[in-house]
């Protein structure tokens, strides 16, 4: 484990130069409503490192070489995700494993059966809830970060030959490219919308009011403790003590005691005295336009099109164009192409 300033030193080196380095990164929201990374995984020919982000390190010359050399990753959205979060900058490539297999036709595309099927490899699984922030970090799951890295550079050898035989290397940057910017947008959450739990469409306006109380409850307590909510109380618990509350029945889910039992019961009693005028709206249900008979006739020839050419390069059709980029160059003509990476509307063609 990379864990002095001095350690990092000698990695960041190494970094510097090699020509790609394999990423991969682990982070606690499992575990803690503040979700921060607690692992940074980097795959070096006949190396696999860890970097401890929680041992205090200035990490800025780690990022600072990462982004002078080609990242692999496997589905890179959500390390990209942690590391923007520790203050990366803007990586110079990224080679997305997961993206080349599905380019390359493979019908499994996970890590693990990928490593699997070219390597014969079987890698161990069940450590995906662990709790990463734990010190020191068990062998178990040093192992287990490592295998994470370990075949990322012999996999994107093999992914980026036959991306090459294919002449689809091209496809490869343009989706990667994509996923760096789309992994900067950060996600925005909407205070009428954020408590609207699965199961929530079915309550009326006072039990829509009480759950919405009881979810900021919820989140209020996790953060207070730094738990994920779902260790305070589940969704479904939520909506049911919210219905019983409605009907004028008790709600006290069990495990609440003390203060947290009497800060439900507040805030279950002040959304039950709201006026009517402060319930939540019902979510307006934006009806989908009707296609017209020939925008509907346009689809199915985009459609028939899109397909009849994925079964001839032995890839999904929805990598192609998803059945929205469809409906949207259906209506809008060549104009909706432009959702379309290049690789993408040169498959599907200008329209007639």
């Amino acid at each position: 484990m990379t864990e002095t300033q001095t350690a990092l030193a000698d990695l960041t080196a190494r970094i510097a130069a090699a020509d790609r380095v394999g990423v991969d990164t682990e982070a606690d929201s499992l575990h803690c409503y503040y979700e921060k990374v607690c692992l940074v995984q980097i795959g070096l020919p006949g190396a696999d490192e860890l970097v401890d982000p929680l041992a205090g390190l200035d990490l800025t010359p780690l990022l600072d070489a990462l982004a002078g050399t080609e990242m692999v990753m496997h589905g890179a959205d959500f390390d990209l995700r942690m590391l923007y979060r520790l203050g990366f900058g803007s990586p110079s490539r990224v080679f997305d494993t997961m993206t080349a297999a599905r380019l390359v036709g493979a019908e499994r595309y996970g890590y693990a059966a990928l490593v699997g099927e070219h390597f014969g490899v079987t890698l161990a699984k069940g450590q995906q809830r662990a709790n990463w922030a734990v010190r020191p970090l068990p062998s178990g799951l040093a192992e287990y970060a490592r295998n994470d890295t370990r075949y990322l550079l012999p996999l994107a050898e093999r992914l980026e030959r036959r991306l090459m035989e294919l002449g689809r290397s091209a496809w490869l940057e343009q989706a990667c490219r994509r996923a760096v910017d789309a992994a900067r947008t950060t996600r925005q959450r909407d205070p009428e919308t954020e408590w609207r739990v699965r199961g929530s469409h079915v309550l009326g306006g006072r039990a829509g009011a009480v759950l919405r109380a009881l979810w900021y409850w919820r989140e209020n307590e996790a953060r207070s403790i730094d738990r994920p909510p779902f260790h305070i109380l589940s969704n479904a618990d939520l909506v049911a003590a919210a219905q019983r509350l409605d009907r004028g029945e008790t709600a006290q889910p069990r495990g609440l005691r003390g203060g947290r039992r009497a800060r439900f019961s507040q805030a279950a009693d002040e959304a039950l005295a709201l006026d009517e005028a402060e319930w939540p709206k019902r979510p307006a249900v934006k009806a989908r336009p009707r296609l017209t008979k020939a925008q509907e006739k346009r689809l199915a020839a985009l459609r028939q099109r899109r397909d009849g050419v994925a079964k001839e390069l032995a890839i999904e059709a929805e990598l192609i164009a998803p059945r929205a980029a469809l409906e949207r160059i259906a209506v809008e003509g060549d104009d909706g192409l432009a959702a379309l990476l290049p690789w993408q509307q040169s498959l599907l063609g200008r329209l007639d």
